[in-house]
């Protein structure tokens, strides 16, 4: 199955990397599960500044290193601490450097934070008219934050928004998920089947 996020189609099933890249010692590990995920058709990689401290972003530049990049769909997310007109563009270049390429595309603004949010949907258009993010997006934004970002001048060049869904928390289910599909908007779901364990305790 594919879906459309901007002007790509991509898979519908994406990688996701929180927690990759903690342990020295699980690292070649995660690389070949990483660079498995992509043989087997999963092109879509999602990593995040926060996530390990950009460890996790480091991983996957060394994942994809020798990987055809026209072939892949990275997502990335900036924290609300560096949401700003001020910081973004810095904080993104260290996200560039650590992937090893000179673009993302998707930029996620990660959850809301105290910058103001027009503040930081004008810098993301501008980081996207420079060249360095293809499309930008949100995460963990509800229903009130979502008509708000709407509300604002390009706001409705939203091009996903990145929540929390699975078996176990359907709450986005009400009012959020038949929201988005009106308005056209994508759901990413994160955490699908509940971080389950090699147990298969949550799942």
């Amino acid at each position: 199955r594919e879906l459309h996020l901007g002007d790509k189609t991509v898979p519908a099933i994406g990688l996701g990397t929180w927690h990759m890249g903690n342990s020295t010692a699980t690292r070649a590990k995660e690389i070949k599960a990483i660079q498995a995920g992509i043989d087997a058709g999963a092109t879509v990689i999602d990593t995040a500044e926060m996530y390990g401290n950009g460890r996790s972003e480091s991983l996957v530049g060394e994942a994809i290193a020798n990987i055809d990049r026209e072939k892949l769909f990275l997502i990335d997310k900036v924290l609300p601490s560096n949401a700003s007109a001020d910081r973004m563009s810095h904080s993104l270049d260290t996200s560039l450097k650590l992937l090893g390429t000179d673009y993302v595309d998707l930029y996620l603004y990660h959850w809301r934070g105290a910058v103001p949010l027009s503040e930081t949907v004008e810098t993301l258009q501008s980081l996207q008219q420079q060249g360095k993010i293809k499309h930008w997006g949100v995460s963990n934004f509800d229903l009130p934050d979502m008509k708000e970002l709407l509300a604002l001048p390009g706001g409705d060049q939203v091009a996903a928004n990145e929540d929390l869904y699975n078996l176990g928390s359907r709450g986005i289910e009400y009012s959020l998920l038949p929201w988005q599909r009106k308005q056209g908007i994508p759901l990413i779901a994160y955490t699908p089947v509940a971080a389950g364990d090699e147990r298969g305790q949550l799942i």
